[in-house]
């Protein structure tokens, strides 16, 4: 997700387009220097649950080559900081050491240098799609980068952008021009008083439109800004140069207005292509293609997937893993941000179901016309298919799992509302998601691939939400949450700085740099990240295993099982490992797996002794005749069992 400008633009120094044209000349004639060309493409993944991702705004990670720093202002959040790829790649070791298997960085993209006193450092701001950003480094650092993790058995992950580029043109509303930001109206009943900015114009499902002082004037021009000191320049490839290329209704401010979220720019003044055309989406496949051959990266992360037809999914996604195939990189990952607790909108990026405009109105809760067929809308999309296969209904692999960042990180584990709610969540993704691989896809259904995260760059950090507790009882639910998601079916996620204890409240506050505190690998959180990692990498069940809720609790109070949440990981494609996961969510007593009326019933025979992994061996418990299993945990912790066949005491 991108961030949203709201001040007045002021453009900056001339030295800065002199030092954007000399990072354009050093990085777009693709100096690779003596890495080997054409780069032969691998897989460098088996499976993907085996993975732990770390997510890094490559800006606030590590500032390796001070070369590259034009512009830095240590004093705002807001502007560059000076990371860079040569700084990841001197922390390699630190990511290794806390057990982060893959690293998903920030776009790679030339960006909008500077817009309303706020710089392009997330990296959400495309201006150029083949070249890169000089403030991170350039194509031969960027492939050494991607070098020296796959030299470590690690992977990358690059962030991507579809839906739109930066500021990149003005809407002429007064056909005066120049971009105007005005007062309107004398204020009376008669002629209120509106404000209006021609750089980012409220929607209109027509189209922004002109007006003189006759009245409206038709379409409004969209006319690209040429400003080389703040990278205002028209955007590349073609089309992006070509006005035909955006839908051009302006600001989407009500996301459930199905056009609006569709077709509508993203707040901030970031021009909303239309993916709807065969040459954007194709530009789109030959650009991102173009990345994964000229560095090996292993998947991509896509922001901002809500905002993009659906019909733009099915053909990206499955043109690029037909084109990646033919290169020899497979399993290669595609997953999206829908920033959106409805499980249901999530899940329909990774169905094969044919849907279309009316089927999103309707997870909208909007009323809509009937879509054409199934067939109807394949064949029309298939049209734009230079060749091959026509189109299916595959989407994408994955989604950052966000109906359960609300439903579970926020409600349960910070909020200490009732765990039944994570039970119905999980029924639903069941039903929700994706049940079936895509084909040259990465072998696992959607539903089983969440990728599961506690903190991102779009929302505060946990901690920050717990700014007003005793500093012992805000880390024990941080601790606690990252169990859950180490220890749920998918993939666990960690933002930068979470091992370090960051507690920054909204954009830019949870944008801090890492450098400032250290790499402090005896940090609790370090460590409590490390010691999961390792027992997630010793357990086969936590990684592959299928999910199975054996107690959840509409409890709150004082109750016996107020906050417990178990569950089994079982089956699936780990054979016969095992592990029962028992979390109290409840923030002031113990809580237990029995209730007057209530056992909890677990899959492992009578008999079976079961051991903590966390404890390392001191909770040990055994299996009744039953079948049931009791088990008390203490206040905001939790509890990892294993049958003692699988026990590993040096984890």
């Amino acid at each position: 997700m991108t961030h949203v400008i709201t001040a007045p633009r002021k453009r900056t120094v001339l030295s800065t387009a002199l030092w954007l044209a000399t990072g354009a000349a050093m990085a777009g004639c693709m100096d690779f220097g003596d890495i080997e060309q054409p780069l032969q493409l691998e897989t460098h993944v088996d499976d993907w649950r085996n993975e732990i991702i770390y997510q890094v705004l490559v800006d606030r990670f590590s500032n390796g080559d001070p070369s590259n720093d034009h512009g830095v202002r240590f004093d705002d959040l807001a502007r560059y900081q000076g990371g860079d790829w040569r700084g990841l790649r001197d922390r390699l070791d630190y990511l290794d050491q806390l057990g982060v298997t893959t690293l998903w960085i920030s776009p790679v993209v030339r960006n909008v240098e500077t817009d309303a006193n706020v710089d392009g450092y997330h990296g959400y701001w495309a201006q150029d799609l083949r070249d890169t950003n000089p403030h991170f480094g350039t194509i031969s650092e960027l492939r050494e980068l991607v070098d020296d993790a796959h030299s470590r058995g690690m992977k990358i992950v690059v962030d991507i952008v579809t839906n739109h580029v930066g500021q990149a043109f003005y809407y002429d509303l007064n056909l005066n021009g120049v971009p105007d930001i005005n007062i309107q109206g004398s204020g009376t009943p008669e002629s209120p008083t509106l404000h209006y900015t021609e750089y980012d114009p409220d929607f209109d499902p027509r189209g922004v439109q002109a007006f003189t002082s006759l009245g409206e004037a038709g379409p409004a021009p969209a006319v690209f800004q040429y400003d080389p000191a703040t990278g205002h320049l028209p955007p590349s490839p073609d089309p992006l140069g070509d006005p035909a290329a955006y839908n051009r209704k302006g600001r989407t401010f009500n996301f459930d207005d199905p056009d609006q979220l569709v077709h509508g720019d993203f707040p901030g003044g970031l021009k909303d292509l239309d993916t709807s055309r065969c040459d954007v989406k194709q530009m789109m496949v030959d650009v991102f293609v173009e990345w994964v051959e000229q560095t090996d990266i292993d998947g991509f992360r896509i922001d901002t997937v809500k905002h993009v037809e659906y019909e733009f999914w099915r053909f990206f996604t499955q043109q690029v893993r037909a084109r990646l195939a033919e290169r020899g990189k497979n399993n290669f990952l595609m997953f999206g941000e829908v920033f959106d607790g409805r499980d249901a909108l999530l899940g329909a990026y990774t169905r094969h179901d044919i849907y279309g405009p009316a089927d999103l109105a309707g997870f909208l809760g909007q009323p809509a016309a009937a879509d054409p067929s199934d067939e109807e809308q394949l064949a029309a999309e298939s049209a734009c298919v230079q060749g091959g296969e026509a189109l299916r209904g595959d989407q994408l692999d994955s989604l950052f799992y966000f109906s359960q960042h609300f439903a579970a990180i926020r409600e349960v584990y910070q909020q200490g509302q009732s765990t039944d709610r994570i039970e119905q969540l999980w029924a639903n993704r069941a039903v929700n998601w994706g049940d079936t691989p895509n084909q040259d896809g990465v072998g696992v259904a959607p539903r089983d691939l969440p990728i599961n995260f506690i903190d991102n760059h779009d929302v505060p950090r946990f901690l920050y939400e717990l700014r007003k507790r005793p500093a012992s009882e805000s880390q024990a639910l941080l601790h606690n949450a990252i169990l859950f998601t180490f220890a749920a079916q998918g993939v666990p996620c960690l933002y930068y700085g979470t091992e370090q204890g960051l507690a920054g409240g909204n954009d830019p506050a949870n944008r801090e740099r890492l450098w400032d505190g250290g790499y402090d690998v005896t940090h609790p959180t370090f460590g409590w990240i490390q010691r999961l990692a390792r027992i997630r990498g010793e357990y086969a069940s936590l990684r592959r295993g299928a999910v199975n809720v054996v107690w959840s609790s509409d409890h709150v109070g004082d109750e016996p099982d107020a906050g417990i949440f178990a569950f089994e990981r079982i089956g699936g494609d780990a054979g016969g490992s095992y592990a029962v996961v028992v979390i109290n969510s409840h923030q002031t007593h113990d809580s237990t797996t029995r209730t007057p009326d209530r056992a909890m019933e677990v899959s492992a025979p009578a008999g079976t002794e079961m051991i903590d992994v966390l404890s390392r061996g001191d909770l040990r418990v055994i299996v009744g005749d039953d079948g049931t299993l009791d088990v008390t945990v203490e206040p905001m912790q939790g509890v990892l069992l294993v049958p003692a066949a699988e026990y590993n005491d040096g984890i």
